[in-house]
């Protein structure tokens, strides 16, 4: 029906909105991450190259006979100034250029080393189709002039040769470095650029790993996170959905407690009105009708157990704690029923002297309905006779558990998922109120009841109960 609304799926929403947000952190975060390793690696090695590339730049100053002339070796690489414009002799001026060219074209793992006048005109390049050219438009080259810093940065092999300046005399095959480094004059300007594309391996091999590490800690950590939301939403979900089912069962019980005692109230004085009535008819009755009157009398007698169980349902039951031995309830809880054990004739497998002596926390009058409850069940699951064993287990983390185990009729798999449900019974002519106050008492008290069965195989009813502190 289009008018009703679906109930809201909290765990369904909460895996979608939080896969979706743990998912987007760990992909923001590896993100940022690698670009912050990817950079700082980067910027590694251009200061290095630079550091190295000003170092040779100095130490072939130092060794050029250039006399007391002030120059910096950044001023004299341009071609297109002669010995007699620097006042130097054409010969140091050659063999300091061509040293200082050699050390940069002798440098490992070089794709392509250039060096750029101020203007763009390519003073030097390990690329001799490059030299004497003037190539323009190239911003990196701005940019040194303009910062006079070092810029640095990363490419992948798809974009070589994508600049006029890159014609490498091999391509890289993976990723490359570009490096701008600048050379200065006396003044603290840019006179010339020194422009080197690399190809470190094992700096790449570094960041390859880096990334992978990386990505695989994003991924791993972004997992653990969602798994863990996902577990804590999953018993939040699990315990909402107790709560729920509690709620509605007490509401339930409430409700099936205020009419079960109006009712139970309601037919107490009528159902004893009618059994005296009818003893008293017996007294004077002929033969023929004595057997009606009796009849009365018996099913009036049901209807009275039911009344009393109705009213036992709608009671609260009480919180008041006492510590009860467990042996001598069993004791006389058998006791009560030797009778009906006599007449069905059952054999009973119980050894007082074996069960430990152990207090539990409950109520005395409760304990022996709880109990009463459950021997009755199995009595009358065995009508024409069998075993009713009953035996108490040693005590465990403070929990001892009673089993009563019976060979009668056993019950099905959905009987036994419906068993602790209010005014549900397997017992022709029972109310279906016992396993559910079994079930009540039991929880108030700290325990539980567990039960098992199997058609025709018999039930096992475990009681556990929580042992009283010795003082």
């Amino acid at each position: 029906m289009d008018g009703i609304r679906k109930p809201f799926n909290l765990r369904k929403w909460f895996s979608i909105v939080s896969l979706a947000v743990t998912g987007g952190a760990a992909i923001v975060s590896g993100a940022i991450l690698s670009n912050f390793f990817v950079t700082e690696a980067i910027k590694r090695d251009a200061m290095l190259t630079r550091q190295f590339i000003q170092s040779i730049a100095e130490i072939e100053l130092r060794h050029a006979r250039f006399g007391l002339v002030d120059v910096t070796f950044g001023a004299i690489l341009d071609e297109r100034l002669s010995a007699q414009d620097l006042g130097l002799e054409p010969e140091n001026l050659a063999r300091a250029r061509q040293e200082f060219f050699d050390h940069l074209r002798q440098m490992p793992e070089a794709l392509l080393a250039t060096v750029f006048a101020t203007d763009g005109y390519v003073i030097w390049s390990t690329n001799p189709l490059m030299i004497g050219k003037t190539l323009p438009d190239n911003d990196e080259l701005e940019e040194v002039i303009e910062r006079r810093e070092a810029v640095a940065g990363g490419h992948l092999k798809g974009t070589a040769g994508s600049k006029v300046e890159q014609q490498f005399m091999r391509y890289p095959e993976d990723i490359y470095i570009e490096n701008y480094v600048p050379l200065f004059d006396r003044d603290g300007s840019v006179a010339s650029v020194v422009e080197i594309y690399k190809e470190p391996r094992e700096l790449i091999y570094s960041l390859k790993r880096g990334y992978l590490l990386i990505w695989l800690a994003a991924f791993l950590s972004g997992a653990a996170v969602y798994l863990c939301l996902r577990w804590i939403i999953i018993r939040a979900a699990r315990q909402i959905d107790t709560q729920q089912r509690e709620l509605v069962e007490n509401k339930t019980l409430v409700a099936l407690g205020e009419m079960s005692s109006a009712v139970a109230h309601g037919l107490r004085n009528p159902l004893a009105s009618i059994r005296s009535s009818a003893e008293v008819a017996l007294e004077v009755a002929d033969p023929s009708t004595a057997k009606n009157l009796t009849d009365i009398v018996t099913q009036v007698d049901r209807l009275s157990k039911w009344v009393r169980e109705l009213l036992q349902f709608s009671k609260p039951i009480s919180d008041e704690r006492e510590a009860v031995k467990i042996d001598s309830a069993l004791n006389n809880a058998l006791s009560t029923y030797e009778v009906q054990i006599h007449r069905a004739g059952i054999e009973v497998d119980w050894t007082p002297e074996a069960a430990p002596a152990v207090e539990v926390h409950a109520n005395g009058a409760l304990l022996e309905q709880v109990l009463n409850s459950v021997l009755s069940n199995a009595i009358e699951a065995m009508p024409r006779g069998g075993r009713l064993g009953v035996s108490v287990a040693p005590p465990e983390h403070d929990r001892v558990t009673i089993e009563i185990v019976d060979t009668g009729c056993g019950m099905s798999a959905k009987q036994i998922e419906k068993v602790f449900k209010p005014f549900y019974t397997t017992k022709r002519g029972g109310l279906g109120v016992g396993l559910v106050l079994v079930k009540r008492i039991m929880e108030r008290f700290g325990g539980n009841v567990v039960l098992d069965s199997k058609e025709q195989a018999g039930t096992t009813v475990r009681l556990t109960f929580k042992v009283a502190e010795q003082e």
